[in-house]
């Protein structure tokens, strides 16, 4: 298949799973090898993390409006009762650097099960059960909506979140860089659903986390792959290319994904990653 095809069709999977909580990860590694794309080529290890900055960058220009509201009312909020670390900012600062720390120090445990099939398969079973758990229990109070009694929703919107909550997603958004398949935004989503939050409210605040956390990771791992791409200069129309894409494609799965939680729970996706965690551990056997 010609690379620029290649190109397109793993920007078109990125961008639709960078955001699902699916794994964006092991879709593009099942990807790459039925297109028998070597992993060992620095090349394309480079361009694979670095379309994913392309599906980021779609995050602070669907959230605009929200991001502009946010820094013209911190520190203290709309209505004055927030403060640095309790305003939708101070808690994505927070969520972040718990999530920064480890995951630096983690450096080498993380590279260990990049490339694990295995890992992956796993990931997507057990992660696929915890969220058909998870959203199970939460099913009633999101049918009931606000103030009703004996809900485990407890947080229905964003600028309500605590800082234990932020520090408890932060802290689960680890997972999905130690063990590959677990999908950042299926463990920031079902840990704030277990906190409290509403589908809405935690799928939201996963997406904004996700604006730094990927930046950084991303960006620091670009540049180190583009230093050990080799002499060859990369293919930057290819990368481009690929990059674009991801960033389309992911604006319109976060748009999709924001209305359709507003009805719908998150069962779905938890159906999907055991059956598709399935199939590749069945492989493997």
């Amino acid at each position: 298949m010609n690379d620029y095809l290649i190109s397109i069709l793993l920007g078109v999977i990125e961008g639709i799973t960078e955001f699902l909580p699916i794994s964006s990860t092991a879709h593009l590694r099942i990807a790459e090898a039925l297109l028998h794309i070597d992993l060992a080529d620095g090349y394309w290890k480079m361009y694979t993390i670095a379309i994913q900055l392309g599906a980021v960058l779609a995050l602070p220009v669907y959230f605009r409006a929200r991001i502009a509201t946010f820094c013209s009312t911190f520190p203290t909020g709309e209505h004055g009762e927030r403060g640095p670390l309790t305003h939708p900012l101070g808690l994505t600062l927070v969520a972040f650097v718990v999530t920064a720390v480890p995951a630096f120090l983690l450096t080498k445990v993380i590279g260990q099960n990049l490339e694990s099939l295995f890992v992956m398969g796993l990931s997507l079973v057990v992660g696929g059960v915890v969220m058909w758990g998870v959203d199970a229990l939460n099913a009633r109070g999101e049918l009931q909506g606000p103030g009703a009694i004996g809900s485990r929703v407890t947080t229905w919107q964003l600028e309500k979140m605590h800082v234990a909550q932020a520090v408890w997603i932060g802290a689960c958004q680890v997972l999905s860089a130690v063990f590959p398949g677990t999908s950042r935004s299926a463990a920031t989503i079902l840990i704030a659903l277990a906190l409290g939050l509403s589908r809405p409210a935690a799928t939201e605040f996963s997406f904004l986390v996700g604006v730094p956390t990927l930046l950084a990771a991303g960006g620091l791992e670009t540049y180190q792959a583009l230093r050990h791409t080799g002499a060859a200069a990369p293919d930057w129309a290819l990368l481009a290319l690929g990059t674009l894409v991801s960033a389309v494609t992911a604006f319109l799965v976060v748009r999709w994904l924001l209305r359709w939680i507003q009805t719908h729970s998150f069962a779905v996706f938890g159906w999907y990653r055991i059956a598709l965690g399935l199939a590749m551990l069945t492989q493997l056997v």
